[in-house]
Formats: C-alpha cells, sequence, structure tokens
C-alpha cells in the first residue's frame, strides 16, 4: 500500500509526531522506537491500525526534517490529518516519547515547545501532561 503525505490517518499523524520527537536529538534509540511500536499496539486511539504503516510515515518524516522548512511542512501534515480533539492525546505522546530513554535534551525540548504551541495547548494543560510523562518514565 503506497502512503503518500496526502493521505495521512489521524493515527499516522501521532506516528509521525512521536517519530519526529524521537528524531529530534538525531539519535533515535532503539528504546524509543520500542516505545512508539508499544504504543500502537496497546493504545486505544490506535485500534485497528495497520502497523505497517509505520515504516512509511516514518520515511515522511526523515523525508520531510531534511528540508530547509520540513518542520513546518510536518505541522501542516499534522493540522490536515489531526482532528483538534486528539490535540492532547499527541502531546501526551509526544511527552512520553521524549521521556522514555530518561534524557531530555535541547532539541527535544524545543521541538516539544513548538508542538505544545502548535496543538494550542493550555499550558496548565501541557505542564500536567510533561508531569504525567515524567513521573512514568522516571528511574528508580
Amino acid at each position: 500500500m503506497s502512503l503518500d503525505t496526502a493521505s495521512l490517518t489521524a493515527q499516522d499523524a501521532l506516528v509521525a509526531l512521536m517519530i519526529a520527537v524521537s528524531a529530534s536529538d538525531e539519535n533515535i534509540r532503539t528504546v524509543e522506537l520500542v516505545m512508539i511500536e508499544g504504543v500502537v499496539t496497546v493504545l486505544p486511539v490506535f485500534s485497528g491500525y495497520d502497523k505497517d504503516r509505520i515504516r512509511r510515515v516514518s520515511e515522511i518524516v526523515f523525508d520531510l526534517l531534511e528540508e530547509e522548512d520540513g518542520l513546518d511542512a510536518l505541522f501542516g501534515l499534522l493540522r490536515d490529518a489531526l482532528p483538534e480533539r486528539l490535540n492532547e492525546t499527541a502531546y501526551a505522546l509526544a511527552c512520553d516519547i521524549a521521556a522514555s530513554d530518561g534524557k531530555l535534551g535541547q532539541a527535544e525540548l524545543r521541538l516539544l515547545e513548538e508542538i505544545r504551541e502548535e496543538l494550542n495547548l493550555d499550558r496548565l494543560h501541557a505542564a500536567a501532561i510533561e508531569r504525567g510523562a515524567r513521573a512514568r518514565f522516571i528511574s528508580a
């Protein structure tokens, strides 16, 4: 099945956002990829999603991020594919991927800030989502 940028589903948009966060520090870690696959496997928002699409969505994200205005293009795709009711879900998934390796670098923090702004999330709600991600991934 061919997947082009015009046919991204809401689920594809969520995957694309997670991939972008993982790639933001230019070092995609295995734990992040495992986390993405696990999320797609267990969360109800991905019910019925074809996991084989993850690879193609990843290719789209990587291609976009190589372009000069690629992040803006990615955000445009997200705006087109993601219903507003999933904005908090999208941000929560982005935060979980960023926190999953136990390290939050400047590139990831900047991208999370841009995502927060792009999704028009209230700062208080975003802080609660961020706090939840931190609590889930803190090491003993």
